[in-house]
């Protein structure tokens, strides 16, 4: 298959603070992400999973490695969409001009209406960030992301801190979004079970340096993925999986 991306990160380093140690972020970390796939990042807290996304992203140019994003058909370099864990809106533009700053002037209005209609917010166009509830300042910023026609989209925990609810709601639309304007998606999360429900492949990261540490197929069909039960027993099995993994390495690297 044809990779939307081909990262191979030899180091990231952060230099310490006041003379102390520098810290290894990330070490040997390789990965490559086919067009139109849904991959995960899952790993530990702290080890390195939002650096990574932000090497991939252009937002970290200071690391020792080499990121290869595929251009697209007309030789233009790819598009990148990022959602953040906070949605980042600007507090002095409406959710309107918020969602235009991505685009050209002549595109803006279609593709901001268009977008609004896509994650239910069409009445709320005209409101202020502060106006909006936290589930609907992230979908302002998932269509935002949507808006540019990405090539990648990056998300890094975009459902954190969230209701069962409210999160619930939030990945049927990723789903339904990516379904109807397919792109090839990047995400980073806590959480095992949704990693679970929305992606092809899970990448497992070892503790900081991070690096992989397994890469899994995720073989239930998505229409059998609602179903609590066969979930848990997908969690079960690479959460046994891990632990092979861990004794075999002789170091904790958890997942939830």
């Amino acid at each position: 298959m044809t990779p939307a991306l081909v990262a191979d990160i030899r180091e990231k380093r952060y230099p310490g603070a006041r003379g102390a140690k520098s810290h290894v972020a990330l070490a040997d970390l390789s990965l490559q992400v086919a067009v139109g796939e849904i991959v995960a990042l899952v790993g530990p807290s702290g080890c390195g999973k939002t650096t990574f996304l932000n090497i991939v992203a252009g937002l970290d140019r200071n690391f020792a490695g080499d990121v290869r994003l595929t251009p697209r058909a007309d030789g233009q370099p790819a598009r990148v969409g990022y959602v953040f864990q906070e949605p980042r809106l600007l507090p002095w533009r409406t959710v309107c001009e918020n969602i235009a700053l991505v685009l050209p002037q002549h595109r803006a209005d279609a593709v901001v209406r268009d977008m609004l209609n896509a994650v239910g917010l069409a009445e709320a166009r005209d409101r202020y960030p502060p106006q909006l509830s936290v589930g609907m300042s992230r979908r302002v910023s998932i269509a935002r992301a949507f808006a540019i026609e990405p090539d990648l989209l990056l998300m890094d925990e975009p459902f954190v801190s969230l209701d069962h609810d409210t999160v619930e709601q939030l990945r049927n639309l990723l789903l339904k979004l990516w379904r109807a304007r397919p792109t090839t998606v990047l995400f980073v999360t806590h959480d095992l079970r949704e990693a679970l429900v929305l992606a092809d492949r899970l990448v497992l990261l070892s503790a900081s340096p991070a690096h992989v540490v397994a890469d899994l197929p995720v073989s239930l069909a998505r229409n059998r993925r609602e179903s609590g039960p066969e979930i848990e027993r997908l969690r079960e099995e690479v959460l046994r999986y891990h632990r092979e993994l861990i004794g075999a390495a002789g170091a904790a690297t958890p997942v939830e």
